[in-house]
């Protein structure tokens, strides 16, 4: 009896110890101490996009797209070269750049400074113009793909600005040829009038052509003097002269121009050719000629110049006031022209 309740006894006494433990475990301690807690700061408001600062353009530098690789640094731009639709063309077997600092001359008629031209090499030259000649004159040249130097006058320039700027525009070389063809070597020329002749042609070609001329230039007649030559090396001009000359202006017809030239430029092996695109004989004769010089091996050079010529203003601003131009029309084209038939 008595050991049964013993049992009893310690059977509940291990009950109250395991509830007393459990309870203990379970519960929260009270000297734990809560957990803490941080208010959340109040958001800051997100800065304005980029895009809305207008920054200028140029202070935007893109290094890369974040869709797609950056590209790679795009090559350098090349000049422009026109095709040549001829197989068979002439052509331009190479380009020379003229420093013309001091005023140095070429065509040993008269300057033998430069001797620069190898064996069967010419230079194709063009005075007087522009003319309604030029064009044609032109043509054929484009026709051969092939390019020339021509020294305007300055009144003719301004009959015919329109022509002058399809030279220019074709890639050929523009100087100039005084202003009026007066030949500067003449007793009566004076030094101030030499220098108009001399800068009012540089004048109405820039006027032309829009653009500032190459400081290339001829003498009419290839008269000089001293005081001409000075004054040229001065404004750092380069003047030309011949080695072979078509006499073109005196010639009979187109085949004496051609005999002309291929029999003295097969006798001197090469040079400066000079020629006159307001000669009939010439625009008719340089299709077969520029054939010619092609059949007998010999080749073009194109001749430019490092720089171009800056124009004088005094001389300009007397080039506008004696052809009386004005700055701005004064009343719309549609009042002085009409089409009544077409």
């Amino acid at each position: 009896m008595r050991n049964a309740l013993g049992l009893m006894l310690a059977s509940v006494m291990t009950a109250v110890v395991i509830t007393a433990v459990w309870f203990w475990t379970s519960s929260p301690r009270a000297d734990a101490a809560p957990p803490q807690t941080v208010a959340a700061r109040k958001a800051e408001p997100l800065p304005a996009p980029a895009a809305a600062k207008l920054a200028p353009k140029d202070d935007v530098e893109v290094t890369a797209a974040l869709s797609k690789p950056a590209p790679a640094p795009a090559p350098a731009a090349q000049p422009a070269r026109s095709t040549c639709a001829n197989p068979d063309a002439l052509g331009v077997s190479r380009i020379v750049v003229i420093d013309t600092t001091g005023g140095p001359g070429f065509g040993f008629l008269q300057y033998k400074q430069f001797d620069f031209l190898t064996d069967k090499e010419v230079v194709l030259t063009f005075d007087d113009g522009p003319w309604p000649t030029t064009p044609a004159v032109l043509k054929a040249l484009a026709d051969e793909c092939t390019k020339g130097l021509f020294f305007p006058v300055g009144k003719h320039t301004t009959y015919h600005p329109e022509i002058l700027k399809q030279v220019y525009a074709a890639g050929h070389t523009v100087g100039s040829h005084t202003w009026s063809h007066a030949h500067l070597d003449s007793k009566k020329m004076t030094e101030p009038q030499m220098k108009e002749e001399i800068e009012k042609g540089f004048s109405a070609v820039k006027m032309a052509i829009g653009a500032a001329p190459a400081p290339f230039f001829r003498f009419p007649g290839l008269g000089h003097t001293q005081a001409a030559l000075g004054y040229l090396a001065s404004r750092n001009i380069s003047m030309f002269s011949v080695d072979v000359d078509s006499n073109d202006f005196k010639s009979s017809g187109p085949d004496q121009v051609i005999n002309n030239v291929m029999t003295k430029l097969d006798k001197q092996g090469k040079g400066v050719i000079l020629m006159h695109d307001l000669q009939k004989h010439t625009a008719i004769a340089l299709p077969t000629l520029l054939r010619r010089l092609k059949a007998g091996g010999y080749k073009v050079v194109q001749m430019k110049a490092k720089e171009q010529l800056e124009t004088v203003p005094e001389y300009d601003a007397m080039l506008v006031k004696d052809q009386k131009v004005p700055a701005v029309a004064s009343r719309p084209i549609s009042s002085v022209v009409q089409t009544v038939s077409q």
